[in-house]
């Protein structure tokens, strides 16, 4: 009987000494209470992904110093239980993905990553070398392979590790989270399973670190390729599991209650929970400022930074103008009170007119248009980031996906802040998080999710007045920039070609204002942000 400790933890990027801390303390815990086996995810020692801080020598010293401490602590105190854990490892003057196994102290097997993403969010043919060969290691007579990530998904990797003997597969993973991630992984593990006959054991990691958001979501395959055992989504987690040589024991076949996870737009919630927690408390901010317009994308961003702060750290300011509705007024008040966070009102309009004055001689007969609207929008972004700089907290930006594809918002305005929370949620997915969110416990106003949405910066505006309906708008985003599908794809879906074009054309147009956008949560297959990467100047157009 083998027993096995799945630690499904965060380990932030960069903090090595508590990293290390963290893989001694649980592997001499897990140690005192019989574990056989305890295995930490991929890049445990230095967080994922740790970008070209692997560039730098003094990173890696100190990387290999926690290396040699966390052995030396191992030696003194886990005994024979065997202890795996990911880390750059430095070997024959290349850097590897490495994950290593310790027994009684002693190296016993170590194990280099062969499939090197290099896609989507993933640079690590940038940093790293291919490891070749597969690891099978001795534990107690049975004989273990290991896997690190993306090598799970290529089955030519794992056809190496049965080669050698391997009875049941450990996967280390930092496997970000995206919608429909969970299936994804179950199948891969189901297919090898079923083709093998051999359990595997997938580990993730949780926590947020910038853009990226790790779910948990760590699973187990028995050898008839049932999954029975299943950990937390976004939390620290340990699966305890008993290997008997052939199968997991000790475990019943999870319900269908267990096996499938949340409804998407729960998970969708606790990863923006999970990631702007992560990125405000990681970064030193005593809190977060809010511009609350009484709309729905500000009342799921006051939301969800109050589930992820609590209250007391969180600040909204409603700032009107001559255009806002008093049923704005009423429902960013409403928000507020129930949320109970502070809440001041601060009026624009002499800041605004302030602006105007002194542009005139500038501007002189010419009409308003865009600019004046714009302003009003900068006047706001002015007074969030003085608000910022007097309190010491983060502004987080309002803004969604369908706006930021299309331009829908103002540089150096409503577009200020440090991190943008529904930066990857469309619109319409906006509606339906709030009312996820709701359902939990009313704290948005009905009135905000039925109502029209505006921008309220001229007398009866309202989105459409330039934008297809968001369900349109959305469809061909998801199209375009997530399936990069062609514009006669789209059109074949039963869209209008002119809205197509239209759409496609405000895409392009608006790589600049990406670009300078705040980085924000990454919740789809393809965000704006590190796995979309398009030059600012382009000839290309979309066809």
């Amino acid at each position: 009987m083998l027993k096995i400790v799945l630690v499904q933890d965060t380990f932030q990027v960069g903090d090595i000494r508590a990293n290390a801390d963290k893989i001694i303390d649980i592997s001499i815990k897990a140690s005192e209470q019989g574990a056989d086996l305890v295995v930490f995810p991929e890049l445990a020692l230095v967080g994922y992904p740790p970008e070209d801080l692997l560039h730098r020598t003094g990173f890696l010293r100190q990387a290999n110093k926690a290396y040699l401490r966390i052995q030396q602590r191992l030696l003194e105190s886990v005994g024979d239980t065997a202890v795996i854990f990911g880390l750059p490892l430095e070997h024959a003057d290349a850097l590897y993905n490495a994950a290593v196994c310790f027994i009684d102290g002693k190296i016993k097997r170590i194990c280099f990553k062969q499939s090197l993403p290099n896609y989507s969010v993933f640079d690590e043919v940038r940093y790293f070398s291919a490891g070749t060969e597969s690891a099978v290691v001795d534990i107690k007579g049975h004989r273990v392979g290991i896997l690190i990530c993306e090598d799970v998904w290529q089955s030519t990797v794992v056809e190496k590790s049965i080669a050698q003997g391997a009875q049941l597969v450990v996967v280390l993973n930092a496997s970000p989270f995206h919608i429909d991630k969970h299936a994804e992984r179950l199948a891969t593990l189901q297919q090898h399973a079923r083709q093998f006959e051999i359990p595997f054991l997938y580990l993730n990691m949780t926590g947020g670190q910038d853009e990226l958001v790790f779910d948990g979501d760590s699973l187990v395959i028995n050898r008839q390729a049932e999954l029975v055992s299943r950990a937390k989504l976004f939390e620290s987690d340990q699966l305890e599991l008993v290997f008997d040589g052939k199968d997991i024991v000790s475990q019943q076949v999870l319900s269908a209650d267990e096996r499938e996870p949340d409804t998407d737009e729960a998970t969708i919630y606790k990863a923006l929970v999970t990631g702007v927690r992560d990125f405000v408390r990681q970064n030193g901010f005593g809190g977060v400022v809010i511009g609350l317009s009484g709309g729905v994308d500000s009342a799921l961003t006051l939301a969800v930074a109050v589930d992820a702060l609590g209250a007391e750290n969180v600040e909204a300011v409603m700032m009107p103008s001559r255009y806002t509705a008093d049923m704005s007024l009423q429902d960013a008040e409403a928000e507020a009170e129930t949320l109970g966070v502070k809440y001041d009102v601060i009026e624009i309009e002499d800041v605004f007119n302030s602006f105007l004055r002194s542009l005139a001689p500038v501007f002189k007969d010419a009409p308003v248009d865009t600019t004046e609207e714009n302003l009003q929008a900068r006047c706001r972004g002015v007074l969030l980031m003085a608000i910022s700089n007097k309190k010491g907290r983060m502004v987080l930006t309002t803004g969604n996906k369908s706006e930021m594809a299309v331009g829908y918002a103002t540089l150096y305005g409503d577009m200020c802040g440090g991190f943008a929370p529904i930066k990857d949620v469309c619109k319409t997915l906006v509606y339906k998080l709030c009312r996820y969110r709701n359902s939990v416990s009313q704290v948005i106003p009905e009135r905000v999710l039925t109502r029209p949405p505006t921008a309220e910066l001229r007398e009866d505006q309202c989105d459409q007045d330039s934008l297809p309906e968001y369900d349109i708008l959305d469809k061909i985003l998801a199209l375009s920039v997530e399936q990069d599908k062609t514009i006669d794809e789209i059109v074949a879906q039963g869209i209008n070609r002119e809205d197509v074009m239209h759409v496609i054309n405000l895409v392009q147009r608006n790589e600049h204002k990406r670009r300078q956008s705040a980085p924000g949560i990454r919740i789809t297959r393809r965000a704006f942000g590190r796995d979309r990467r398009y030059p600012i100047t382009s000839g290309y157009r979309r066809n």
